[in-house]
């Protein structure tokens, strides 16, 4: 059986690491870091995202600040609530909770963010810098960056001599992880839904990520033996054993399957999850401390 890469307990790491580094922060230069989460309308599972970050965020010290704003909230006035905090030197990161309403275009709002304080890593100019490896000042979409940090737990920093496949081609989880993986050394193939032979270039993988966002879409024969697969999915299906309309969670990779060859493997839940909210608390300290030029904290 596959070592279970346990992202409760990374995150936690890295939770804490956050705290003491924020207290310093504080002590050294009077600073506390600060986080504006922005919500739009009374969408259920983007009122208990924005509530967990809001909380993690306090736990670290953070002044956190949450911005819940109606429905039928214009375009304008969103911009114009980014922009004042833009300008706010006691905001070290600006969050707008995804989806927004269909009346808002959700990419001219995340490229009003000042980039120094897209805690996200959505903004062009923190794209552009993942892409062309100018990794001290980027922020990374917290999702891959906290992927990043589970694979270099089984392997280290450097992936020299490692083959890497991405199962997916966003521009939130895909894309990045590519990036991140290049910059560490590997040799990193994107392939997606529509690739052609994906089990065989699934089989060639020392590293597997799967970000496709198809329920237990990787099936346990295209796992290398020792392969470690990293699972991003979250996806709900019907668990009619636990009654009538009730759902469980399950990842893009079939678990049970996999984890009978896999070197080490991320369950869903409890692997990549964790992890987003972490490495969103670790982008809003390192903001801090970049606007207070202190170097970049290392997690």
């Amino acid at each position: 059986m596959a070592e279970v890469i346990d992202g409760k307990a990374v995150a936690a790491d890295v939770i804490a690491k956050v705290t003491s580094a924020s207290n310093d922060l504080a002590v050294s230069k009077n600073v506390t870091p600060g986080l504006a989460v922005i919500i739009v309308g009374e969408d259920p599972a983007s009122q208990v995202y924005v509530a967990a970050k809001s909380r993690t965020a306090k736990e670290c010290g953070f002044n956190s600040l949450q911005h819940t704003l109606p429905a039928d909230t214009s375009e304008a006035y969103l911009i114009d609530l980014i922009d004042i905090l833009n300008r706010d030197r006691t905001i070290h990161g600006i969050l707008v909770q995804l989806p927004l309403p269909d009346h808002i275009d959700a990419g001219k709002v995340i490229q009003a963010i000042a980039p120094e304080k897209d805690v996200d890593g959505f903004h062009f100019v923190n794209v552009g810098k993942l892409g062309t490896g100018e990794l001290e000042t980027a922020f990374v979409p917290c999702t891959p960056a906290g992927s990043m940090l589970l694979i270099e737990r089984v392997h280290g920093k450097d992936l020299s001599g490692l083959n890497a496949v991405v199962v997916g081609r966003s521009n939130i989880v895909g894309k990045p992880m590519a990036n991140l993986l290049l910059a560490a050394n590997a040799t990193v193939t994107v392939a997606h839904s529509r690739t052609k032979n994906l089990p065989e270039l699934c089989r060639g993988a020392d590293i597997l990520v799967a970000a496709v966002g198809r329920p237990e879409m990787i099936r346990g024969e295209w796992v290398k033996p020792g392969t470690t697969v990293i699972d991003v999915g979250i996806n709900r299906v019907a668990a009619p054993e636990k009654g009538n309309g009730k759902n469980r969670l399950v990842g893009d990779v079939a678990y049970a399957e996999a984890a009978d060859r896999a070197g080490a493997i991320t369950p869903v839940p409890g692997g990549v999850g964790p992890m987003t909210i972490a490495l969103l608390m670790a982008n809003t300290l390192t903001s801090a401390y970049l606007a207070s030029n202190l170097p970049r904290p290392q997690f």
